[in-house]
């Protein structure tokens, strides 16, 4: 029964004969809803309606509509998501909300396996501030033991990008807490992949993208959340005008809309944000308990194979499932040339310094053939050297 309900999900995304897609936490696959709406908006909103379809095709709400559906996944109440900007800005945005409730506190505490942008918006964040905030990185397994009374703002990426290692939300969000820090998750490896319970942890702050996991495209914008009774509180930073209370009155002065709306800021990029809409069509009906059950279950299935037979790769990822999210890591001294060597044979994982081969498994449209291709082809490619070629050698822009 399960196998046929995955089976039912693959068949909604439009995915290339003969290829082995195992990099959704990178860029998820494009479902065939996504192809669908984007050409309804372009030939039937914009090409028929014009202006008029921010009103007729429902363009102005699409950030609310779309921040919803993704609130529904990550365990957020309606009202407390909206869709827009890049995770980088959206981050800009919740960080500098969250040093201002911490005044007077001034310490960002991160760690070093956060993604690298997290870290340089909180860098440019303390230098734009000039008030000597501070941002203090330390490894991941040393977060907890790092939370003191000093830390205004606890800043962390749920699911480490490179290995996968899982932070347990629950207890350090609690603890920050109860120390007087202010709690902000970055959410882009955790949403779509796993349950994720905002509310129920009492979240402050989080942020995430809609290309990964949520299968939003290249690119998709991204959400901001914000915790309910936080939000009259929050005066955002960058207060564009569709963060107005009336953004068509034209006010030259800025009054905040209610709730997360303030969290706006410019014009929404339809064609993008109608395409991320469409693919979460792909959500309905999923049980995200039985979703991460299955991606625990193939990422077993992967790590159990490769371990057997191909000893020359060092697993990266937490061994126990419990600490990982939905994707493994394996170190290979060689590991670019032999993703390179991968993804010429069909099966498309990636690369991270220094030695990082990737492995996302999206089980809405990755099954246990898939596992098994990869897996055997990424053995035969080690066993044999067939990485050993100057065209698998040479860098690419991206990894």
């Amino acid at each position: 029964m399960i196998e046929d309900f995955f089976q039912r999900t693959r068949a909604m995304f439009d995915l290339p004969k003969g290829v082995v897609y195992l990099d959704g936490n990178s860029l998820g696959a494009m479902p065939k809803s996504a192809r669908e709406r984007v050409l309804h908006e372009l030939d039937e909103s914009w090409g028929r309606e014009l202006i008029r379809a921010w009103n007729t095709a429902g363009w102005i709400d699409l950030p609310a509509r779309v921040g919803d559906r993704i609130g529904a996944l990550i365990g957020a109440p309606k009202g407390s998501v909206v869709a827009g900007d890049s995770t980088s800005v959206n981050l800009f945005k919740a960080l500098l909300a969250a040093l201002e409730l911490a005044a007077p506190r001034k310490v960002i505490l991160s760690d070093s396996g956060n993604f690298p942008t997290d870290l340089y918006v909180a860098e440019g964040v303390c230098r734009l501030l000039g008030r000597g905030h501070e941002l203090r990185v330390v490894d991941p397994k040393a977060v907890e033991c790092a939370l003191n009374e000093g830390v205004g703002v606890l800043m962390l990426t749920e699911v480490g990008y490179r290995t996968g290692r899982k932070h347990d939300m629950r207890l350090l969000t609690e603890k920050a807490k109860a120390l007087g820090a202010v709690m902000l998750w970055d959410l882009a490896h955790s949403a779509g992949a796993f349950p994720v319970d905002l509310a129920g942890c009492g979240v402050d702050f989080a942020v995430g993208c809609g290309y990964k996991y949520l299968n939003g495209g290249p690119g998709a914008p991204a959400f901001i959340y914000v915790r309910p009774d936080l939000q009259a509180s929050v005066a955002p930073a960058l207060s564009g005008w569709m963060g107005h209370a009336a953004p068509f009155a034209f006010e030259l002065g800025y009054r905040p809309a209610p709730a997360v709306d303030r969290l706006r800021v410019g014009t929404p990029p339809v064609l993008s944000m109608s395409a991320l809409d469409a693919a979460l069509d792909v959500f309905e009906g999923v049980d995200m308990l039985a979703l991460q059950e299955r991606s625990i279950a193939l990422s077993e299935d992967f790590i159990r194979r490769i371990e057997a037979d191909c000893p020359e790769l060092q697993l990266a990822s937490p061994r126990d499932s419990a600490w990982r999210g939905s994707q493994v890591s394996f170190r290979f001294t060689e590991g670019y040339a032999a993703m390179q060597a991968l993804i010429a044979r069909g099966v498309i994982g990636d690369f991270r310094e220094p030695d990082v081969m990737r492995f996302g498994f999206a089980p809405l449209y990755i099954g246990f053939s898939d596992v098994e291709m990869a897996a055997r082809t990424l053995v035969e490619i080690v066993g044999r050297r067939l990485w050993d070629r100057p065209e698998y050698r040479a860098r690419n822009k991206v990894t």
